[in-house]
């Protein structure tokens, strides 16, 4: 099987070549905002999309409106990340490599086992398997916080049969994609 960094630009290329994404994006935070994880959550801990990933912002948006905590990260040194809490989108600046964040100052929400985390990606397997983008932060995070949900956002085109897995990358427990919804094995 290819490594990382080359199906990292494989499925890089590919998501930025799904058409009609806008309706694509719309169906997809539809399906999520009728997840029953989500629905029951305290905190949804979220990322603010870059490039051609499934934009989060309408979902942000969405989430504030039915009352829920939302959180965005701020990633540190050492794979280190913390979330805080945002009122709105405009809660958010350019952060580290060029993607938005929060200011450190807003408050951190206590996770619990109702917290969801929404987890970025460029693949998945079925399984729950994911293809990050190399850096670990979500990795780390996850293995501190084990009782979370974590729940990914994908395009049909980027679930796949099989992926280069390490025994320390996380898998995800649920994938939303304009399709469907896949409840993982993880």
């Amino acid at each position: 099987m290819e490594n990382k960094k080359e199906l990292r630009k494989e499925f890089s290329h590919l998501r930025a070549e799904i058409r009609d994404k806008v309706s694509k994006d719309i169906d997809i935070t539809d399906r999520l905002l009728e997840e029953e994880k989500i629905l029951e959550a305290d905190n949804i801990l979220l990322y603010a999309s870059f490039g051609s990933e499934v934009d989060t912002y309408l979902l942000i948006d969405k989430l504030i409106e039915m009352g829920k905590n939302v959180a965005l990260p701020i990633c540190g040194g050492e794979r280190s990340m913390t979330f805080h809490i945002i009122g709105s989108v405009a809660d958010l600046h350019e952060g580290m490599y060029r993607i938005s964040e929060p200011d450190s100052a807003l408050p951190q929400p206590v996770i619990t086992d109702k917290t969801v985390c929404i987890i970025p990606g460029l693949a998945f397997t079925e399984e729950g398997g994911r293809l990050g983008y190399g850096g670990g932060y979500y990795d780390k995070f996850i293995q501190e916080n084990p009782h979370m949900t974590t729940i990914a956002l994908a395009y049909e085109e980027l679930i796949v049969e099989r992926l280069p897995l390490m025994q320390h990358d996380l898998r995800v427990d649920i994938i939303v994609t304009e399709e469907r919804t896949v409840l993982c094995n993880g």
